[in-house]
């Protein structure tokens, strides 16, 4: 049986303050630029959002969300490459698919806006259902669970029949388990070590732990104290490129990450290591 190959989203962030790398790519012409970097690099689609989710940020109006969004959308998906956008609003959702994307990566599962469950139905548009209550106002806010991962792969199919109740396809819909998203550094290690169980629900994975603040708080070496201070979140690379291989090999039809080339190579040394393997 031939493994399922895990693609790779790479993130233009055209926003002026997200975590990892808010502000440099607010300009169209310099996330245009990005997002062909990205695809160059290995990216088989690309991820254009103009809403920070990081705790205590602010929502954009809806129009400046789409002035952000839709310009770079248009003018990669004109350049060939498949897009996604990363909106938790319907009608912004639409016009980037109307502008050329083909996917809509939605934080918030459908329950950010109640008219995009309908949306998705009418265009038929592939749609990433995140794990996801609600927003943090509070960063050092999260949520109780008794476990993590059997409550995601709950919630996240309640999420599906809610959609599948308005139209949408199965086969239209890909999980997110939501790493980061209302979850402390203990949920997200327990999701990572549970995710055949969240592929098990039968229906394409999204795994995005790029950068993330847990990844930032490693051990300098086994069995040391974690760090008090999380590293630079451009410095957690080489740790997402790791939870990229981790799941891969759990069977996740996807990653995403800030920075491809690592991701990449783990995912190809693997790749190839189980070529031999299978040859042997």
């Amino acid at each position: 049986m031939t493994r399922q190959h895990t693609s790779i989203m790479g993130v233009v962030n055209v926003t002026p303050d997200s975590f990892s790398d808010g502000g440099r790519f607010t300009d169209v012409d310099a996330a245009v630029a990005r997002g062909r970097e990205l695809a160059a690099a290995g990216a088989d689609v690309v991820d254009v959002g103009g809403e920070s989710t990081r705790p205590g940020s602010s929502r954009p109006e809806e129009q400046e969300e789409r002035e952000r969004v839709l310009p770079v959308v248009s003018a990669l998906a004109q350049l060939g490459y498949a897009v996604s956008v990363d909106t938790m609003r319907a009608s912004v959702a639409q016009a980037a698919l109307e502008a050329g994307a083909v996917l809509v990566n939605d934080v918030s599962g459908g329950l950010g806006d109640p008219e995009m469950g309908p949306m998705v139905a009418q265009t038929g548009a592939r749609y990433v259902v995140m794990h996801w209550r609600g927003l943090l106002s509070d960063p050092a806010a999260t949520h109780h669970y008794d476990d993590v991962v059997g409550e995601v792969c709950a919630e996240l199919t309640d999420r599906v029949d809610v959609l599948l109740g308005h139209g949408v396809r199965e086969e239209q819909l890909v999980l997110d388990p939501g790493l980061g998203f209302s979850k402390d550094a203990g949920h997200n290690w327990a999701l990572l070590a549970g995710l055949d169980r969240v592929v098990a629900l039968g229906l394409p994975v999204l795994v995005g732990a790029s950068r993330k603040r847990f990844l930032g708080r490693l051990p300098a070496r086994p069995g040391e104290a974690l760090p008090d201070e999380p590293s630079a979140p451009q410095e957690r690379d080489a740790a997402t490129a790791a939870t990229s291989l981790l799941a891969a090999q759990a069977g996740a039809w996807a990653v995403r990450v800030h920075e491809v080339a690592p991701t990449r190579d783990a995912l190809a040394v693997w790749e190839l290591v189980e070529e031999a393997r299978g040859a042997r």
